[in-house]
């Protein structure tokens, strides 16, 4: 009998995940500079992994493109003087402007939503917390991200989607491209990438905080 992909990774200890298949990495900071092309590659990464967790997360994916857009516009207005974000942002600060600049703004705070989601998740496997629903871990890092820049009207819509989540199970298998029960591989991977993006995340918080715009 022919052997299935899924025995033919584990006979060579290598399983395949979104995160090490589909997802873009996000740069590694230098001297508090991001890398603005590889930034937006990563941000964009992400917007195709949410799309893949359904209707919780349409609102933040359709704020996430947007301001997606709006960075790769300013962005070919010079590529070469804006090959970094920090960039881009000074020269907006000196004419006055704040389109790139709110854009950021707003898919930093999306990503960092998704960051401390997936993180709570990861923090649950490591302590052996294993409870299918997500809902809880979803509202807390939308308490500690988006709601307090959100309206009433945006807030009690994310309240009904955040029932919507996908179970656990359901997470880690969207996460390992279909394949069941590969819960030690994917978690890792999980963890890795989300160690990248908090880099980005950190660098973004000093450089806002130095340029003394608005807080995230």
């Amino acid at each position: 009998m022919g052997e299935t992909p899924a025995d033919t990774d584990a006979t060579v200890g290598v399983v395949e995940t979104i995160f090490s298949t589909r997802a873009k990495p996000f740069p590694c900071p230098v001297d508090g500079k991001i890398e603005t092309v590889q930034f937006l590659e990563g941000a964009s990464g992400v917007v195709s992994l949410v799309e893949k967790l359904g209707k919780v997360f349409a609102p933040v994916r359709y704020d996430m493109n947007g301001n997606i857009e709006k960075l790769t516009s300013k962005y070919n207005e010079d590529q070469e003087r804006f090959e970094f974000l920090n960039d881009m942002l000074i020269c907006e600060q000196a004419q006055g402007a704040l389109r790139a600049t709110d854009a950021l703004l707003w898919l930093r705070r999306a990503l960092s939503f998704f960051h401390k989601f997936l993180f709570s998740v990861v923090e649950d496997a490591k302590a052996g917390r294993k409870r299918e629903d997500l809902s809880d871990n979803i509202q807390k890092a939308y308490r500690e991200t988006l709601q307090k820049y959100h309206g009433f009207l945006a807030q009690r819509l994310f309240s009904v989607l955040s029932k919507m989540v996908p179970h656990r199970s359901q997470l880690l298998k969207i996460f390992a491209l279909g394949v069941e029960d590969l819960e030690d591989a994917v978690i890792p991977e999980v963890e890795k990438f989300l160690s990248n993006l908090n880099s980005n995340l950190v660098v973004l918080d000093k450089f806002y905080e130095d340029l003394r715009l608005t807080p995230l």
